[in-house]
């Protein structure tokens, strides 16, 4: 039986209910996790505060990562609120969407550096704060997709930019091991979110997972705050720089 009684840590990329990263805040908070939540701006706190009130976040704060300062201040805030924490969890990709449905050949230097800062660097950033605040070490979680190691029809730019994030995870998790902080990246397959809603054609997307994973399903988001439940348990205290497939198996076939 997994407790995380005493656990404190923040998640990142919470929009509704249909989230990934709220399937992981409802798992943790339910096996004892204390949060913080963050919601993007002014325009997503009516959806995600109720979300957060029923979950008992401790803390609700405003995160937009590409917004100069605010990720600086989540952090200075839990140092203040709290001194250390154990765990962070972030669930965050953007691309501009007429790049995202364009061929990656055609991208622009603008648009693939954004999507880059906001999807990928922004999860170094966050392990730069984070290990001031877990002096007694902690876990790092960010969630990564099959495009990153398989060419994904209509995924496109997204697929270089999860594959430098999958990349950074294992430079982090050397890094960062002499601290005894693990870094891991889970891989869901494709979900019903709406991240995941403005891929071209994600409708047959999730219809080829169905009908060709081996367990004839989808994953869904609290089965991914399972494995992060895991993951931040003692129980997964010798594995970092790991990506571990959430998928019913869809990553397995040709």
């Amino acid at each position: 039986m997994i407790d995380l009684t005493g656990k404190r840590g923040v998640i990142f990329g919470i929009a509704n209910n249909k989230s990934i990263a709220y399937g992981c805040a409802e798992v943790l908070s339910n096996l004892g996790a204390e949060l913080c939540i963050t919601y993007l701006n002014d325009k997503a706190r009516p959806f995600v505060a109720p979300l957060a009130d029923q979950l008992g976040a401790a803390l609700v704060l405003p995160c937009d990562v590409a917004t100069e300062g605010e990720l600086e201040q989540v952090f200075e805030r839990l140092k203040q609120e709290w001194g250390q924490i154990d765990f962070v969890i972030h669930s965050i990709a953007w691309s501009p969407l007429d790049e995202l449905h364009g061929k990656l050949v055609d991208s622009s230097s603008e648009g693939f550096c954004k999507a880059m800062d906001i999807s990928c660097h922004s999860f170094i950033r966050m392990a730069r704060h984070a290990r001031a605040l877990m002096p007694q070490g902690g876990s790092l979680l960010t969630m990564s997709y099959h495009g990153a190691e398989r060419v994904v029809d209509h995924y496109n730019l997204m697929g270089p930019i999860k594959a430098a994030l999958e990349s950074s995870v294992r430079y982090l998790a050397a890094e960062l091991g002499p601290e005894q902080i693990r870094v891991h990246s889970l891989s869901p397959g494709p979900m019903p979110t709406r991240a995941a809603s403005g891929i071209d054609s994600f409708d047959e997307l999730m219809g080829d997972a169905i009908e060709r994973s081996p367990l004839h399903r989808l994953g869904s988001p609290s089965d991914v705050g399972k494995l992060a439940a895991f993951l931040i348990s003692e129980h997964s205290s010798a594995l970092t720089g790991t990506r571990i497939y959430v998928d019913a198996g869809h990553h397995l076939m040709a």
